[in-house]
């Protein structure tokens, strides 16, 4: 009924670093060749746990577009803007908010596990505790049939699809939906009203998944059907309700394997980060001063590549052969540990080399970045106004 389409956000709370990148930037930067993408500065979502000093957040929404410019995502295929500037992101929240069950957010897994890891700070707030219906608002609102996720995340991406069911169930009910469904079946001419009915009964009566696959691509192609119709009959599919709000689907992407210098998550908090656009001298200092084996106390001790938060990099950056040289070089003695890092600082730099001439225009003139961000904006705006008219109207808002 609506074309795939992906979105995702991300919290401007700090500099992005290379975490971000293997983790989240390389996957986003592969998705934007496949589907339309929608990615966003999560302003909003920063305050949950930013409301006390919200000073980082301008300067770093703006230093993160950058990074994302630097580091591939081409404006020409993804939609980049920021959430507080779409507000219809806040009036589908508050909406959603009205009949979402409040046990749905507290059994979240990343809410107690936030907060016990967030001891400092107060999270005794609402918007803490709503943070994952924000997210649902962020993603329904664009009707996105797919949004990249890490398996800790899976659960939201879940709740995301109860509240469109709920939505859909409460609020779906149109004067005479079932006769007017059936007029658009018949619509499909007689051939393929016998094979929509016959899969629909499949669905519906035995819980064939593939019979309902089946019937969505056979609308997806009937392009005589009018907008309402198709919406109809792709809510007749599935009960006796109108999709208003799409069910998004988790893709889940390969976690980061690449860990701080400390061997640790890296995070700025932990003081343990290369920087997406690190300077060059900082980035051989860093790795260069890298923990290492502690078995390792002299030139002459062997070590073990396992016990290494070294070896990890090279795992990331270096080929076969380079990592079969670390191995016997480290278990024999071979070399030492500067000369075993130095293949990890050469990748490193030869990774960032784009990315610093990517940034480059963007930092001599910030209008770019402004000037595609406004574009952004408006573009997200468009989409979201156009949901946003469906659900005040499903709501019984609509009225002047």
């Amino acid at each position: 009924m609506y074309p795939d389409r992906v979105v995702s956000g991300m919290r401007p709370t700090g500099s992005m670093h290379l975490g971000h990148y293997h983790g989240a930037l390389k996957n986003w930067i592969k998705m934007q060749t496949e589907l339309p993408c929608l990615f966003f500065v999560a302003d909003w979502h920063a305050l949950t746990t930013h409301y006390d000093d919200p000073s980082v957040i301008e300067r770093s929404t703006w230093d993160m577009v950058i990074d994302w410019l630097a580091a591939g995502i081409d404006p020409s295929q993804s939609t980049l803007f920021i959430q507080s500037r779409v507000p219809e992101h806040a009036e589908l929240h508050l909406l959603l908010s009205m009949a979402t069950p409040l046990g749905w957010l507290e059994r979240v897994p990343t809410y107690k596990d936030q907060i016990d890891n967030l001891a400092n700070k107060d999270l005794a707030t609402y918007g803490f505790l709503g943070y994952p219906l924000l997210q649902a608002a962020d993603v329904l609102i664009y009707r996105a049939s797919q949004v990249p996720v890490g398996e800790d995340q899976v659960p939201h991406i879940e709740m995301m699809r109860e509240i469109a069911r709920r939505f859909n169930h409460l609020y779906g009910k149109e004067k005479g939906f079932e006769e007017k469904a059936q007029d658009a079946v018949k619509k499909l001419g007689s051939k393929r009203a016998k094979l929509y009915n016959e899969l629909r009964t499949e669905y519906q009566q035995d819980g064939k998944e593939a019979a309902l696959e089946q019937a969505k691509a056979m609308l997806d192609d009937a392009q005589s059907l009018s907008m309402g119709d198709r919406e109809r009959l792709f809510g007749y599919l599935e009960g006796s309700r109108k999709l208003i709000l799409v069910e998004p689907h988790a893709r889940l992407t390969e976690a980061s394997r690449l860990p701080g210098l400390d061997g640790r998550k890296m995070s700025k908090s932990y003081g343990n980060a290369i920087a997406l656009r690190e300077d060059k001298d900082a980035v051989s200092k860093k790795i260069k001063t890298m923990p290492t084996d502690p078995a390792r106390v002299r030139r002459t001790d062997a070590g073990d590549p396992a016990r290494c938060p070294v070896w990890q990099f090279h795992q990331v950056y270096s080929d076969q052969p380079t990592q079969e040289w670390v191995v016997k070089g480290c278990k024999s003695a071979g070399i030492g540990c500067i000369e075993c890092k130095q293949p990890v600082i050469d990748a490193i730099i030869k990774e960032q080399e784009p990315m610093h001439e990517r940034a480059q225009a963007y930092l001599d003139d910030p209008s770019l970045v402004r000037a595609i961000v406004a574009d952004g904006n408006d573009a997200a705006r468009k989409l979201a106004l156009e949901t946003m008219r469906d659900v005040r109207e499903a709501m019984g808002l609509a009225y002047t």
